[in-house]
């Protein structure tokens, strides 16, 4: 047997060392370049990598992943993870959201030693929310049925570099707490698909904590939903030049002209390590959510 380790940065030269001073020459060659420009001589049983960012997509390694698939792959072999899956749920959560908007509070002041800096709040708000908050969350702030979230799944051994260009999907949830929805909170789970098991890992909240942790993807203008209200919506996302996803979604309350929309980067990620008790559960309304709220 012998395994190809293909790096593209000097840590090859590092392996190489490893390799040799532990008599694996020749088991163990170690292939140094990008996986889109090296060359192996024969095809491979197996492809292992860890080819995932956060939301699984981020960093958009899963392309070169498929293009070790299409180069080096024998037929039916396999590829460690197999597929992956992101989640995705309605949340209530005021301390993020606050956190957020108070971050251009600044661009507020009308009188900054003479200077009015108004006409840049509405930016600065808009700017703050396109950035994905990635950490982890308190699954008590989903508003929704937590084991019915929206899910895409993505094959491995059959998607293209195309195909993961664009990535749509609907959803469709029905409200369990009469809340605010400040966005959506994702994860992602991988399988290994092997020949008598599978072994999955996930990234979720009630999962023990990964360094890809959960992320969440704020409404800049939030909705009140009310409990057994369905709310649908669709998310789209697109990959960008900064080696990552643009994602467009939209809400709408189901019988209702209520909608909301946000467009987040993923590339403009803040890390938010820490989650507080303040969730969804300690705003719960005892009548309308939108009750006492004017337009």
């Amino acid at each position: 047997r012998k395994v190809y380790a293909v790096e593209a940065s000097d840590i090859a030269e590092s392996a190489r060392r490893l390799v040799s001073w532990n008599g694996l020459s020749s088991v163990v060659e170690v292939v140094k370049g990008k996986v889109e420009e090296v060359e192996l001589p024969e095809k491979v049983d197996l492809i292992i990598s860890e080819p995932m960012g956060f939301l699984l997509v981020h960093e958009r390694m899963l392309e070169s992943y498929v293009h070790a698939r299409q180069s080096f792959l024998k037929p039916n072999g396999k590829m460690f993870p197999s597929t992956g899956m992101m989640f995705f749920l309605p949340f209530s959560d005021w301390d993020i959201y606050n956190e957020q908007t108070a971050k251009s509070e600044f661009w507020s002041n009308k009188n900054f030693f003479g200077v009015d800096l108004t006409c840049l709040k509405e930016p600065a708000v808009r700017e703050n929310f396109t950035q994905a908050v990635v950490g982890c969350f308190d699954p008590a702030t989903i508003i929704s049925n937590f084991d019915e979230p929206a899910s895409y799944k993505i094959d491995f051994s059959k998607v293209t570099p195309e195909e993961l260009q664009t990535i749509h999907l609907d959803f469709e949830y029905t409200v369990t707490t009469t809340a605010i929805m400040h966005g959506l909170a994702c994860w992602f789970d991988v399988d290994f698909i092997g020949t008598q098991c599978t072994v999955t890992l996930s990234t979720g909240p009630t999962k023990p904590t990964t360094h890809w942790y959960q992320c969440r993807l704020l409404l800049p203008n939030p909705i009140a939903v009310n409990a057994t209200q369905v709310i649908r919506g669709t998310i789209d996302m697109k990959a960008n030049e900064k080696y990552s996803y643009d994602v467009n979604f939209t809400v709408n309350i189901v019988g209702t002209n209520i909608k909301t929309e946000s467009c987040v980067r993923l590339h403009d990620q803040i890390y938010h390590y820490l989650h507080s008790d303040n969730s969804a559960s300690t705003g719960v309304y005892n009548t309308s959510a939108t009750e006492g709220m004017t337009s």
